[in-house]
């Protein structure tokens, strides 16, 4: 009874439970009979009533269900049926539709709606034996980077409950790394999965556009929203990325490739690129990403990684991406246009919000859309309409369109001459809550080293790669399009030689 053992972490004096395990390490515990699923979920349970009262991770937990899809999962298990995910633990984000279970993307205009469906991505997840443990946390519709813009109140970092843990999948990334559940669906619009990896010492993978199905996420930028998940270590996250990526008949933007299975090939030689046996990885470094802005510690952490990888054999050159300087303006000109055209049907006729206090329609509209959304979402829609009417769509977002196709040329240049590229996911480390409520434009340079990957719809890893005053700093290894398997390769190289992604947070009920 191996995993019974009381071990203690370095960064706390806690012992170990079941829900601080690994995926990997939780099957390998599960199928030797070593604890059950339903005692796994327990432990989630047990975390969540012990944590997230600090937290704010979930708007919804769905106790008796988790406990009854653990009932059946060791039933299954004891007939020897082989799910890759049975009994494993894991976590909504509140835009992905669930059957019968009340999905509000964060937002009160959509509180009380309970879809009659489950998105693709969830129903693969349950198709694939895990249990549900409840809808997460996040900024209103995906809007936002740091989880100061949910309906349902701010979700906090477990590393220190002052600082935000990233956004917009905040509870995501949140109850992950304090272990409420062992994994958690996200969405990477801009920088939605890969900043709350970066702030909360996770794995989090932006797919390539295309290869996971956004069927039932709730839409914030259709060209540029890429479902994925959040995890603890990059084997994790090959193992689901293998069972939730793929064509989708009902997601015409799906691509029909076939999925390699990621993580039988972890372990593929660590400088072999996939189809080229033999030759050296090449890791490029863009200039632009460090330049006046980046954080002392976060630029001194980042090369340091970069020699871990020269160490281990890997060969570095510099590269430039000319139009980052452009991606910031190019993206939210983009981004918001189309969150202008998403948020349109929520309009007090339709789902369940209505506010129906003047005569007219227009009044229906004004009075419900003025008071269910909040200020965040009023700006987004306000600057994409903007961006998209007569006598400035080609001012504004016909040239923004021109300029995405310049990001995108960058890449595909930069491409010709490495394999994959290394840059900071964030030029700061977590910022305190309230910090940049009041300055949008502070808020939405969060994001500046993350959006340019989605307008090229190119792959992009999180992985840790240190700490500042105690706080989780995060890089990323960005790819050609449909190279996560290289990408998952190099982040689980660089996590077989360090530990930073072995540390936990230190959170103040669980040393009570």
């Amino acid at each position: 009874m191996v995993l019974r053992l009381i071990r203690v972490y370095r960064v706390q004096e806690v012992t170990m439970q079941h829900c601080d395990l690994t995926i990997i390490e939780a099957l390998d515990g599960l199928n030797k009979r070593e604890f059950t699923s339903k005692e796994l979920v327990q432990s989630c349970l047990q975390r969540i009533d012990q944590v997230d009262g600090e937290i704010n991770a979930f708007i919804t937990v769905t106790k008796e269900l988790a406990l009854d899809q653990a009932e059946e999962a060791d039933k299954l298990r004891a007939q020897v049926k082989n799910l890759p995910l049975l009994g494993i633990p894991v976590g909504i984000k509140d835009l992905y539709c669930t059957k019968g279970i009340e999905t509000t993307a964060g937002s009160n205009i959509l509180k009380g709606f309970i879809p009659p469906y489950d998105a693709t991505v969830v129903k693969r997840l349950k198709d694939a034996g895990a249990v549900i443990i409840g809808k997460l946390n996040q900024d209103a519709f995906a809007h936002g980077s740091s989880g100061e813009n949910s309906d349902f109140g701010i979700t906090r970092n477990p590393w220190n409950q002052d600082y935000v843990p990233g956004g917009s999948s905040s509870g995501s990334g949140a109850a992950v790394s304090s272990g409420m559940c062992l994994a958690a669906t996200g969405t990477d619009t801009g920088s939605s999965i890969r900043l709350p990896a970066a702030f909360c010492n996770l794995a989090g993978l932006k797919n390539t556009y295309g290869r996971v199905s956004r069927y039932g996420v709730i839409a914030m930028a259709s060209s540029l929203d890429c479902p994925g998940v959040l995890t603890k270590t990059v084997e994790d996250q090959a193992l689901i990325l293998k069972i939730i990526a793929g064509h989708d008949p009902l997601d015409s933007t799906t691509l029909a490739n076939e999925v390699p299975n990621y993580l039988k090939s972890l372990r593929v030689g660590r400088r072999t690129v996939s189809g080229r046996p033999g030759k050296d990885i090449k890791i490029g470094i863009p200039q632009e990403f460090f330049v006046e802005g980046i954080h002392d510690k976060v630029r001194e952490l980042t090369q340091q990684a970069i020699e871990r990888y020269e160490k281990m054999g890997f060969a570095i050159e510099e590269i430039s991406l000319p139009h980052t300087k452009y991606g910031i303006s190019t993206y939210y000109i983009l981004c918001l246009s189309e969150v202008s055209s998403n948020l349109a049907r929520y309009d007090g006729i339709r789902y369940l919000a209505s506010m129906r206090k003047g005569d007219t329609i227009e009044d229906l509209y004004l009075d419900t859309r003025g008071q269910c959304f909040g200020d965040e979402a009023k700006r987004r829609i306000m600057l994409g309409t903007y961006a998209l009417s007569a006598g400035y769509y080609e001012a504004y977002y016909d040239k923004a369109q021109r300029l995405r196709t310049l990001v995108k040329n960058d890449f595909n240049e930069a491409f010709k001459k490495v394999d994959i590229i290394l840059a900071p996911s964030s030029p700061t480390p977590p910022f305190k809550i309230g910090e940049k409520v009041d300055n949008p434009l502070q808020m939405y340079l969060s994001d500046i080293y993350l959006v340019t990957v989605n307008l090229a719809g190119v792959p992009s890893l999180n992985i840790p790669c240190g700490f500042v005053n105690k706080l989780p700093i995060g890089m990323q290894l960005i790819g050609p399009q449909l190279s996560e398997e290289l990408l998952l390769q190099v982040g689980y190289t660089y996590q077989q030689e360090t530990n930073w992604h072995r540390k936990k947070p230190e959170i103040a009920s669980l040393a009570n």
